[in-house]
């Protein structure tokens, strides 16, 4: 969709980009703030037909012309024998049952061996997701993601319309989404409500201790205490920030069993052993609901607690 907008009194002053991003919208053609910068990087936004920066602030009266260029294809491969349960699909989406231990989409250190890299072996994306998703061309299709060693439920579109429903289903909170998780200590039910951001020194990490930062609201509720000081709980998310569970548990005093990044190494011999044997944070995405994007029916997935962490909650009670 190509065309020439002219700015109005109520956008004078607006970044290029962002007015772009509207103009488009109020057209009935979406694009991403990130494919709108690509497009002005090369040269395909002109202010009054001169090429402009992103960050150019448009004056009233300017026409600004937009001649879209099509994403670039997703750089992920497909690669046979990545094993995941498939619970439900059909033409729109594919609910997983993610195994602990794989990845989700690649990225810098897993540019293979993922679950995108599995999803596309087995022809699960139509071509418009691989081709339309610009700022994350080697994630088609991926609206949430799952820690690598957590398990679980996710849902993942297989459509471009799909995508985009979801995600702003996710962005308005009304997916709903409960983990299990195992934590050490005597966890407290009650409801965390703070700002997240990246931890200030430890680039890995996220915090809840930061002057500026995204909500972060979990629910905790206890299903049972164990006498070698650990907790089975349940967490509900309101919003979905990247390890937002392990953040709020740790930074109340409990962190997850066997979580290395953000707990410390248990000072009881019995959790300690626990720990070891598990391998991996005991964490686990149990269940997924959410309107589907083509029908308007309401989908709920429940994915069972996996062997080794039922294990882990049976030694905890035998202590």
């Amino acid at each position: 969709m190509r065309g020439v907008f002219v700015v109005p009194a109520a956008s004078k002053g607006q970044r290029l980009d962002q007015f772009v991003v509207g103009a488009m919208r109020a057209e009935g053609h979406a694009a991403s703030r990130a494919e709108v910068q690509r497009w002005i990087d090369h040269g395909k936004v002109t202010v009054g037909g001169a090429p402009a920066k992103a960050s150019d602030k448009v004056a009233l009266g300017a026409e600004v012309q937009v001649s879209p260029e099509p994403p670039p294809l997703t750089d992920a491969v497909a690669e046979d024998g990545i094993l995941f349960e498939v619970l439900y699909v059909d033409d729109e989406l594919v609910v997983i049952d993610k195994p602990a231990g794989l990845v989700v989409h690649p990225a810098r250190g897993h540019e293979g061996g993922t679950l995108v890299n599995g999803l596309l072996a087995r022809g699960l994306f139509a071509a418009d997701v691989l081709l339309g998703q610009e700022e994350a061309h080697l994630r088609p299709g991926i609206v949430h993601r799952l820690d690598k060693d957590t398990s679980g439920v996710l849902v993942v579109a297989r459509t471009a319309r799909a995508r985009e429903a979801l995600k702003a289903q996710l962005q308005a909170h009304t997916v709903l989404r409960e983990y299990e998780a195992l934590a050490v200590g005597e966890v407290k039910a009650l409801r965390h409500e703070t700002l997240h951001g990246r931890h200030r020194t430890d680039r890995l990490r996220f915090t809840t201790h930061v002057a500026d930062g995204k909500r972060a609201v979990t629910t905790v509720r206890v299903v049972e205490r164990f006498r070698a000081f650990a907790t089975h709980v349940v967490c509900s998310l309101e919003t979905g920030r990247t390890h937002q569970i392990r953040v709020h548990l740790a930074e109340s005093g409990t962190p997850i069993v066997g979580d290395l990044l953000y707990g410390k190494t248990p000072k009881d011999a019995r959790l300690r052993e626990i720990a070891q044997r598990l391998g991996h944070q005991a964490l686990h995405a149990r269940l997924l609901g959410f309107i589907h994007p083509g029908t308007g029916k309401a989908m709920r997935f429940e994915s069972p607690l996996p062997r080794d962490f039922v294990e882990a909650r049976d030694s905890l009670r035998g202590t």
